[in-house]
């Protein structure tokens, strides 16, 4: 069975991005560095586990059902307030 198979996170499109820094522990950090190294052994392009990160995010959050069907509700959720709060469309 090829890397390729294995790999839940396919080739990387190009999109627009913002900066986000977090902190995370040596042993993510160190598993984060061995997982863009098979990446990139997978598709043939280096890339860095910084540039993994925001792919990684965006699979976890789509396969999220809760997330999904919050999202699909049109629920709006603040980061400054505890309780979701619906959107009322006319």
């Amino acid at each position: 069975m090829s890397t390729t198979k294995k790999l839940r996170l396919g080739p990387l499109p190009k999109a627009e991005s913002i900066k986000l820094t977090f902190a995370c522990p040596a042993s993510l950090k160190a598993d984060l560095d061995r997982y863009a190294v098979l990446h990139a052994q997978a598709y043939g392009e280096a890339v860095d586990a910084a540039t993994l990160i925001p792919h990684m995010l965006q699979a976890f959050m789509a396969r999220d059902r809760a997330f999904g069907r919050i999202k699909a509700e049109r629920i709006l959720v603040s980061p400054h307030v505890a309780a979701p709060v619906r959107t009322v469309t006319k």
